[in-house]
């Protein structure tokens, strides 16, 4: 059977990828993105589940949430920016994904099957993030934590979450900041010797949205060049 596929923040870096490398299987992917919906706003993220469930023939299987913002906040900005940023960084990478997930978890409850979450989320979850990024860095740890959370909670229901860390990843974002933090010093910092590629990142994504056996639940999978290895 097809199995139908929300993935959120498609346009573009690992959403591409990600979207990329679900093509040619067995899978229908509604491709959503900033176009389809600006998840900052009140309601979005339920606005896009109801359009995601009308192109998805009223079924989705899997709810691969990979849309968010890496914008900075310094802590030397005014307190109106600083705390907006915070809002709008968590509202779009945290508040967002969770929406969507209830509203996956209801669906499958509703309809007595399972279902899948995928959750991209960043090591600096674990590493924490740059003194401009404590939100972005905040944001993704809320990301592993609602992940292992529901991992623990519905495995019994045949639904099952899994979240993957990318460090550094070579995206228009990722070059960005490479560039802002002096890239070979912060490439040194890698034994690698290189940031993840995108490609790498949706293979990752679109096993565990397809092919990971259901004991995996709950795991999160590092990809960051061990860079940081816990």
């Amino acid at each position: 059977m097809t199995t139908h596929i929300l993935l959120t923040g498609a346009s573009r870096g690992i959403g591409a990828a990600i979207a990329a490398t679900l093509h040619g299987r067995d899978a229908l992917v509604f491709e959503a993105s900033s176009a389809d919906v600006d998840l900052s706003r009140p309601g979005a993220a339920d606005r896009l589940w109801a359009t995601a469930m009308d192109r998805l023939q009223g079924r989705i299987d899997v709810l691969i949430n990979n849309a968010g913002v890496f914008e900075a906040a310094p802590i030397d900005s005014s307190d109106e920016e600083w705390l907006a940023g915070w809002q709008r960084t968590m509202t779009i990478n945290l508040e967002a994904s969770s929406v969507l997930s209830r509203r996956a978890i209801l669906h499958w409850r509703e309809h007595g099957h399972g279902g899948r979450i995928v959750n991209i989320a960043s090591r600096a979850a674990y590493r924490g993030d740059s003194p401009a990024h404590w939100h972005y860095a905040a944001s993704k740890a809320g990301m592993v934590a609602v992940t292992k959370t529901i991992a623990r909670g519905y495995a019994a229901e045949g639904i099952l979450a899994f979240a993957v860390c990318p460090g550094f990843t070579m995206t228009g974002m990722a070059d960005d900041y490479l560039e802002s933090r002096g890239g070979d010093k912060l490439l040194a910092d890698i034994p690698l010797g290189r940031v993840a590629t995108a490609e790498e990142i949706g293979t990752i994504a679109a096993f565990l949205a397809l092919d990971a056996p259901p004991s995996m639940t709950g795991a999160v999978m590092d990809a960051n060049g061990a860079s940081y290895v816990r």
